[in-house]
């Protein structure tokens, strides 16, 4: 097996992926409703091969920097479907390679119409009560990891971080902020444009 590429090499591959095949230059109508010239079409790179690793990789150090930071321990990583699933996937992935696994869930926009009924499906053998991180692609007004959070914490579990590819810097941190969440991006808006106006 290859050996896993540091922070410093994850985040240069990483970045030259997501400029190079998820940022577009063009006129999008965004999940929040609004406007915008340009757009972020993740899954291009979190489910390509090596954007998998490149992504766990980063992903993984957000959530282990977070517990340096907090004196606190994520034991569950994951996000609301479709987008976050890649991103959920990759990170404990890499978790188990780095030997300290974490299991990743996905929460579901609607409640599972049979069987179960559930909302979040990955948690059954996982205790309530303790803290979990949520995980995105691109954070607009910050709606989708809200949502996130508030079924992960309807279900009874602790939610404060949430990890994100993507700023836009369109208020979702302010919005996170207000929720009692902290955000960390890989990336903003600036990365990509020469300008931080639409």
């Amino acid at each position: 097996m290859k050996e896993l590429p540091t922070i410093e090499a994850a985040r240069a591959a990483l970045f030259d992926m997501m400029k190079n095949r998820a940022f577009e230059e063009r006129e999008v109508t965004l999940a929040s409703g609004r406007k915008s010239n340009f757009y972020f079409d993740s899954k291009q790179v979190t489910l390509d091969a090596l954007g998998h690793v490149y992504v766990g990789r980063l992903v993984f150090d957000a959530v282990k920097s977070y517990e340096a930071r907090r004196g606190r321990k994520i034991e569950a990583v994951g996000g609301l479907t479709l987008g976050a699933d890649p991103i959920a996937s990759a990170t404990s992935m890499m978790s188990a390679l780095l030997d300290d696994p974490v299991p990743a869930f996905i929460v579901r926009k609607e409640a599972k119409g049979h069987g179960t009924g559930r909302y979040i499906e990955g948690m059954k053998h996982v205790a309530s009560n303790i803290e979990v991180a949520i995980l995105e692609d691109v954070v607009t007004t910050g709606g989708s990891s809200l949502k996130a959070v508030e079924r992960v914490r309807e279900a009874g579990y602790d939610v404060r971080f949430v990890v994100a590819l993507v700023d836009r810097l369109e208020g979702g941190r302010e919005n996170l902020e207000a929720a009692d969440v902290e955000l960390v991006t890989l990336f903003d808006r600036s990365d990509f444009l020469q300008t931080t106006s639409d």
